[in-house]
């Protein structure tokens, strides 16, 4: 089967099925094949119905004595039976799962698997899996994929979907990889992998499954890079800076002392600048480090010599906050340039007006989204483009913007704690400059890992921190309710809160999916005030500033990685009060909260990344992913060091012979989609 192939050409995917994958970003065969499972699930051993059992997930044997009825209400049909394990009845329900009432035979012992509730002195199961005792004890042998999912889309029609595609694939082995490598590796073929990863039969499997497909993600990366480095080649520099006192001057004017870490990375940009190349360096600098001044003040010193300089945002919000903070620097020190912010949510009159800013200004500070490299936009003389977090700004668009200014000094800065030898490979064209030391002025974050048994005490300390005038962020995994996640969503929880909250306190919401126009919106009443609880999604993650905040709290912490909670911890503290962050573990397992407790201890993300690979566990592959700027499908940078290490070494061996992607032609087709499909950091 293709894998560019519609997934509505998968057999038994009708156009609801194939609309619901949609939601996910999951369009093609090879989409579906790429859409990995978040964890695995192992079914426990059949056990008997107690008191002790309930609120969690069992399987027992039981028997009907009288025939499962259905009954079809206004809304759907619910289908009751009454299941005997032993002489205890639990009462389970289905909905709109009609036809289990003629596969349900009296008498016949039947495995019921699912979270066993208790009502007064009744037991109960919705929506239990229910088979038979031979096919349940097979099903305990292998590991149960649990995949990211959408509401109406559950885990039993994405394994479906797979297993029609994984029949019509050929598993012979593929030239995706160098055979030597394969041989020495033992690696599956690519086919192979993607089962081993999606139907494991066993824990080693999924070891093997997924380090081949780890290792292929860093061999191509790293690949890339190096081909990309040998066809540029050095550039000479055609800027021309000299020394003038405009940054220093506004360095000693600020009303606070750069750290040793941002001044000497300052001084290395500078050197960058007025050296005999166009250079790209990767600023390295933990949550809160101030790196966006350090960005200003280079962009400052590329425009003060006669040339424009330009910083792309992964986000609307993030782009408007930095264009907000260099007006405000501008007007401080009086600074004789303009600035100009371009997104994709602009209307066509804002647009035209910052094409013209752009077009008819030399010397100004540019400010936007990926909208900086549309056509329409024509650069004088950009001589420094800088990317911001976790923004993928790849070779195609690097070329255009080239095209358009000249040959610009790149810069990528980077919250994610990489260790410098790992750093260098990733970065192989980059020199490197990392800002370890925090701001005087910044007050460690206190963390607390909390229980529901806590929630009321949490949510009294949020109304205590509005009552003196500051703000809080509550962040959620979902955006909306999930048939199979039991995770808070930020749909629900704001009218939650509105409940629990005093009618003056004004709560928001934001999450990815809304339009642009109204997330900047939403943004702007949290930074004034208008908003005191602002529920979101992660997608407040990367850089979002607003001072007056002074506590977050993370529901369902323990769904995610401890990089991605220490950027999300880093959204408070950023003022001149101390700032508090609460994690909601509702996890089950002492291990998730050991991992939590690691907040606790310490604000240095490398040690965090460090404590997060070490306590990491069999069923850690995909829940606990780091979040960073690369954002590789499968591979971690930190948990898969090792390979990461041993493709650099292989890539390097392999381009020793330049007849190599001759011989291995698909690696070279596949090269070619790579470029295509990732938008890399280079």
């Amino acid at each position: 089967m293709d894998i560019t192939a519609s997934l509505r050409q998968v057999k038994g995917v009708g156009e609801k099925t194939e609309q619901l994958f949609q939601k996910l970003g999951v369009y093609t065969v090879g989409d579906i094949l790429l859409h990995f499972p978040r964890t695995y699930e192992e079914f426990p051993q059949i056990g008997s119905v107690t008191e002790d059992m309930q609120g969690k997930s069992m399987a027992f044997v039981g028997r009907l004595k009288t025939p499962a009825l259905t009954r079809k209400g206004k809304r759907m049909e619910v289908t009751i039976a009454t299941a005997f394990c032993d002489e205890t009845p639990v009462e389970c329900v289905w909905f709109r799962m009609p036809y289990l009432s003629k596969q349900l035979v009296v008498s016949e012992p039947i495995v019921f698997y699912g979270v066993l509730q208790q009502e007064g002195r009744k037991y109960k199961m919705e929506q239990p899996m229910c088979m038979s005792v031979e096919k349940y004890q097979a099903l305990r042998q292998s590991f149960q994929p649990v995949y990211p999912l959408t509401k109406g889309l559950n885990n039993a029609t994405v394994r479906k979907v797979l297993h029609t595609i994984f029949e019509d694939m050929d598993p012979e082995e593929d030239m995706l990889l160098p055979a030597n490598i394969c041989a020495r590796e033992r690696f599956p073929s690519y086919w192979i992998a993607l089962q081993m990863l999606h139907f494991p039969n066993n824990f080693d499997e999924l070891i093997l499954g997924r380090r081949r497909l780890v290792y292929q993600e860093f061999f191509y990366y790293i690949l890339h890079g190096f081909l990309q480095e040998a066809k540029e080649g050095s550039v000479t520099n055609p800027w021309h800076f000299s020394d003038t006192q405009r940054v220093e001057e506004v360095v000693a004017g600020l009303p606070f002392t750069l750290t040793k870490g941002q001044m000497e990375t300052l001084h290395q940009i500078q050197k960058d600048l007025r050296g005999p190349w166009v250079t790209q360096r990767l600023i390295q600098g933990d949550v809160g480090s101030g790196k966006t001044i350090v960005a200003f003040l280079a962009m400052l010193d590329a425009i003060d010599n006669g040339y424009q300089a330009a910083i792309m945002a992964p986000t609307e919000v993030l782009a408007r906050q930095h264009y907000e903070s260099f007006l405000s620097l501008c007007e401080t020190f009086s600074l004789p340039y303009p600035v100009v912010c371009l997104t994709g949510s602009m209307s066509a009159k804002e647009r035209r007006e910052a094409y013209a800013c752009i077009a008819d200004n030399s010397q100004v500070f540019i400010v936007g989204t990926h909208a900086l490299i549309q056509d329409k936009v024509n650069y004088q003389k950009l001589a420094l483009v800088i990317t911001d977090e976790q923004h993928r700004f790849g070779v195609k668009q690097r070329e255009r913007l080239a095209q358009k200014g000249g040959q610009p000094h790149m810069l990528v800065m980077s919250a994610t704690p990489i260790p410098r030898t790992l750093a260098m490979i990733l970065y192989n064209n980059m020199q490197i400059s990392t800002i370890k030391d925090m701001p005087a002025d910044r007050l460690p974050i206190k963390t607390c890992v909390i229980k529901e048994n806590l929630r009321k005490k949490a949510y009294e300390m949020i109304a205590g921190q509005i009552k003196k005038g500051h703000q809080a962020y509550i962040i959620c995994p979902l955006v909306e309710a999930s048939d199979k996640t039991e995770a808070e969503n930020v749909t629900d929880y704001v009218e939650k809160l509105r409940c629990y909250f005093e009618a003056n306190v004004s709560v928001g919401m934001l999450h990815g999916k809304m339009p642009s126009a109204q997330k900047n919106e939403i943004m702007n009443a949290f930074e004034t005030g208008e908003i005191s609880i602002l529920v979101s999604t992660t997608v407040v993650e990367v850089g979002v500033n607003i001072p007056n905040a002074t506590v977050i709290m993370i529901e369902n912490a323990n769904r995610f990685g401890l990089a991605q909670l220490h950027q999300l911890r880093g959204r408070v503290g950023r003022g001149k009060w101390q700032s508090y962050c609460i994690l909601m573990d509702q996890g089950n397992g002492e291990k998730i909260t050991e991992r939590l407790e690691v907040m606790n201890r310490s604000n240095d993300g490398f040690y965090i990344a460090g404590e997060d690979l070490r306590l990491r566990g069999p069923g850690d592959f995909f829940g606990i992913r780091q979040s960073g700027d690369l954002n590789f499908r499968i591979a971690d940078i930190i948990g898969d060091a090792d390979v990461l290490q041993q493709a650099s070494v292989d890539v390097h061996r392999f381009l020793e012979d330049e007849a190599n992607l001759d011989h291995y032609p698909q690696i070279k087709a596949h090269m070619a989609r790579f470029e295509e499909e990732n938008r890399l950091v280079l």
